[in-house]
């Protein structure tokens, strides 16, 4: 069976900016030197790309956390840049992470250490939990965050605490 690669055109254009900037500025500098790099191969190459990206984690429709993607190219690979010796489990646990957590489903993982190393990693989003931003009505909340707007942190607490004393048996 013979199957293709989502994206690997992209991707392969990606890797050979990678190795022109690894073969410019060798290994020993920091991430950010790297990501400024790739961004000047990228405009020079004509890719649209961002830089930082924000992605959101939610849980029931409450936001959790953001955490910034290094680069998102042609919003459809999203780039996690290393400095490090080799890439290791966490960085690909990482961008298997930042990939559940929106639509784009390839990933490269990109090591500018002793000897430049990529990854590349893709999560299907069929096979993901919805843990994107959670369709909302106009009507009902905008966007929900960790308390409600109708509570402060101490209430919500409170109500936390007297649902598990009552759902264990115990009076209040």
């Amino acid at each position: 069976m013979n199957q293709v690669l989502q994206h690997c055109d992209l991707t392969g254009r990606i890797i050979g900016l990678f190795f022109e900037v690894y073969g410019e500025l060798g290994h020993g500098f920091l991430e950010s030197v790297y990501e400024e790099a790739l961004a000047i191969g990228f405009r020079q190459a004509g890719l649209r790309f961002e830089r930082q990206k924000i992605l959101t984690v939610w849980f029931r429709g409450y936001k959790l956390v953001e955490f910034k993607a290094d680069m998102v190219v042609e919003d459809q690979v999203l780039l996690e840049l290393k400095a490090g010796r080799a890439i290791e489990r966490s960085h690909e646990a990482q961008l298997l992470n930042y990939l559940r957590c929106n639509e784009i489903e390839v990933g490269l993982i990109l090591n500018f250490g002793p000897h430049p190393q990529f990854r590349r990693l893709a999560f299907d989003n069929r096979r993901k939990k919805p843990l994107a931003r959670p369709d909302y009505s106009e009507t009902s909340m905008e966007v929900r965050s960790n308390v409600p707007v109708s509570e402060t942190a101490d209430e919500t607490s409170k109500k936390s605490a007297s649902s598990a004393k009552s759902a264990a048996g115990l009076s209040g």
